[in-house]
């Protein structure tokens, strides 16, 4: 497995590299600044001295005054060490020339131009000045090995420091961890203490806090699902084991035999169903999806549910209507199914004599909502939210524990989410709607009332 990268080192090192590329461009654009200063600085002064030199041999009007010339110019480069100066008329007749300066290896820089001569309009002197740049390239090596100390220098500190304010700076993610780490499943539910953290952790802080409370609710839930398996599973296995001992307990005949296993069937095929229910929970639970397939008409599927439920509805003395169709892509079976919990749930708590009112409408997004209506008994708001939870009943007229375990509206949100919808209810002035909503894959017009 690879090892998770360490947010201090990985940011201490980028640190130090942006503060090297930083100091290294500082330090870079001084130099050739100051390079180019200088060599302006040279520039100047070569033509400055330029200038001089062709002023001088201006004054000259004969040829008698060469040394007055030669005279002026070596007074004038008196106190100039790093300048020398050649004059030549024609190709090869040196006038004048300064003592050599430099010394071997020494940097030149060379100005050459030519200079008319008074005293003949028709020859031209070459001049040459020669300019010892040595100093300036030895300042210039200085300021680079200065530069390039202060920039690894600057670097280093920054880094170091950088470095020391990261691990200062993640001392309250340390803080968090130590938090968490002290959780435990008996106070999950105890928020972490974000009142010292740094305001871009307090979003953290929050979605963990928020996390925190969803887990414990879950884990209540786990518990109380635990205990409410636990019960349901009482009632038929304690019925079983007595009925079972009952009939070990004396000599029975054939028919006294088959009336208890007719009936330790019945308890059986209860369990099985309630075992089957929670499997199939535990898999949406996990994100199964759907198997969808296309249907072009949802009222037909409907119809088939209510002609299954038709002979309890006439117990019960209620009878169905449908409204609205649909189609698109869905489950078939799951649709069935939810349908089927949530018609025999409007059949147990519908009055007598009324109709139990089948919705189907589809949306331009073809968003199909199925909703099961009966008058009856208004459900009170407090229970409205918990009304798809596992094992819940809202109170004893509704529990009808004997054919009902408590997992047919909870199967019901499952299809929902299986589908990529969710479940609804409503409940007010004696009408109960409880449905759900599907997101099918076809946009389908909408038929309907």
């Amino acid at each position: 497995m690879r090892n998770p990268r360490s947010l201090s080192r990985w940011l201490s090192w980028w640190l130090a590299v942006l503060a090297s590329l930083g100091l290294g461009l500082v330090c870079s654009i001084v130099y050739v600044g100051a390079s180019l200063n200088l060599s302006n600085k040279q520039t100047d002064e070569l033509r400055h001295k330029r200038d001089i030199v062709r002023h001088l041999v201006g004054e000259i009007a004969t040829r008698d005054a060469l040394p007055s010339l030669r005279h002026k110019l070596d007074d004038f480069f008196v106190g100039h060490a790093n300048l020398e100066l050649r004059l030549i008329q024609g190709s090869d007749a040196l006038l004048y020339a300064t003592p050599a300066r430099s010394s071997p290896g020494a940097i030149l820089r060379r100005d050459e131009f030519e200079i008319s001569v008074p005293w003949s309009p028709t020859t031209m002197l070459r001049a040459e000045l020669i300019l010892d740049s040595s100093a300036d390239a030895l300042l210039l090596e200085q300021l680079a090995w200065t530069l390039l100390a202060s920039a690894l220098g600057g670097a280093a500190a920054i880094s170091v420091g950088g470095a020391w304010l990261v691990r200062r700076a993640l001392l309250p993610v340390r803080d968090l961890a130590r938090q968490a780490a002290a959780l435990s499943p008996e106070s999950v539910g105890q928020p972490l203490d974000g009142s010292a953290q740094a305001q871009e952790l307090q979003p953290l802080v929050t979605q963990f806090n928020a996390l925190l409370v969803r887990l414990n609710r879950a884990y209540q839930q786990l518990e109380g699902f635990n205990a409410d398996v636990a019960h349901e599973l009482r009632t038929p296995l304690a019925t079983l084991i007595g009925e079972t001992e009952l009939a070990l307990s004396r000599q029975r005949d054939v028919a006294e035999l088959r009336d208890v296993l007719g009936s330790n069937l019945e308890d059986l095929q209860l369990l099985a169903g309630l075992v089957n229910d929670m499997l199939f929970l535990s898999r949406a639970d996990r994100g199964e999806r759907a198997r969808r397939h296309r249907v072009d008409s949802l009222a037909e599927l409907v119809s088939e549910v209510i002609e299954f439920h038709e002979a309890s509805m006439q117990e019960a003395g209620v009878t169905a209507r449908l409204r609205g169709d649909g189609m698109g892509t869905v489950d078939a079976g799951l649709v069935r199914r939810a349908l089927s919990n949530l018609l025999a749930n409007a059949t147990r708590f519908a009055e007598r004599g009324s109709v139990i009112e089948v919705d189907i409408k589809q949306d331009a997004d073809g968003r199909i909502c199925l909703s099961v209506s009966n008058t009856g008994p208004v459900i009170p708001p407090e229970h409205l939210p918990r009304l798809f939870d596992r094992f819940y009943r809202v109170d004893g007229a509704r529990e009808h524990r004997d054919h009902n375990h408590g997992l047919g509206l909870a199967i019901v949100a499952a299809i929902a989410r299986m589908h990529g919808g969710a479940t609804f209810v409503r409940s007010a002035a004696g009408t109960t709607s409880v449905g759900l909503t599907m997101t099918v894959m076809d946009s389908c017009s909408v038929t309907g009332h």
